[in-house]
């Protein structure tokens, strides 16, 4: 009796659970209370980045990355004595080159605000952050990811062009978002975080993969993961980029 007892209140959490996520902003909602008390504010970590190239064929180089959540990321292009990269903060990125800001633009990176922000900011700057990038968060379905159930927001049941960010249903970890290319917006990325591992309390994705038409264009790998590491402002400040490094 105290085994039915149990499984029925268990029963019950889960399907109240699912009924309160009903829209994008519930679900931002709830894999922001899932994890706010565990999540880690900066992470560093050295990335091998691979290009894949149409005559089957690719390049490989080396990337540091540092961020400090929310809103910031930096990454150092090969050698960090070369001083080349990027400096995202807050939706803008500086582009780095021989240790100089050669310029800055708007360009809010989804990856950061869907992997990483979402768990560590209040969900409704979240909300006004991917809304404003045009996902429709009224959007919600249910389709199934790598064999288990997932959250899709922004597109309807079938709809693989509309923009859209995949969540998995039971970790409430992101892993798929559709978006057009910054390179073609013709085309679509489809953009994939892969094997997550657990980290300092919570997760990381340590690989990434983008596909555009069936076909791998890039992947990211991530290793020497290090989480709630000590990093001073100035390495997310591009005018000091010279002065500091991501790690």
């Amino acid at each position: 009796m105290r085994r039915f007892l149990l499984y029925s209140a268990l029963l019950s959490f889960s399907f109240a659970h699912a009924q309160q996520i009903r829209t994008g902003q519930d679900l931002l909602r709830a894999m922001h209370e899932r994890y706010k008390s565990s999540w880690y504010q900066t992470l560093t970590f050295t990335q091998k980045s691979t290009t894949y190239k149409a005559d089957g064929t690719s390049t490989a180089e080396t990337w540091y990355e540092a961020a400090w959540l929310p809103g910031k990321l930096r990454i150092d292009i090969g050698a960090p004595s070369n001083g080349n990269g990027y400096v995202l903060v807050d939706g803008d990125v500086s582009i780095i080159k021989d240790n100089r800001v050669a310029g800055t633009r708007h360009s809010v990176n989804m990856l950061l605000v869907l992997g990483f922000d979402v768990y560590r900011q209040d969900p409704e700057t979240t909300g006004k952050v991917v809304k404003g990038e045009g996902y429709d968060l009224s959007k919600l379905h249910e389709d199934t990811w790598e064999e288990k159930p997932a959250y899709v927001v922004g597109a309807d049941k079938g709809d693989l062009k509309s923009k859209q960010f995949w969540v998995a249903k039971d970790t409430l970890l992101f892993v798929r978002d559709i978006e057009p290319s910054a390179a073609d917006s013709t085309k679509l990325d489809d953009i994939r975080f892969t094997n997550y591992q657990p980290l300092a309390g919570a997760w990381v994705a340590a690989g990434v993969e983008v596909w555009s038409e069936g076909k791998k264009l890039f992947s990211e790998d991530y290793s020497d993961i290090q989480a709630n590491v000590k990093l001073a402002p100035e390495v997310f400040d591009p005018q000091k980029f010279s002065e500091t490094h991501s790690k």
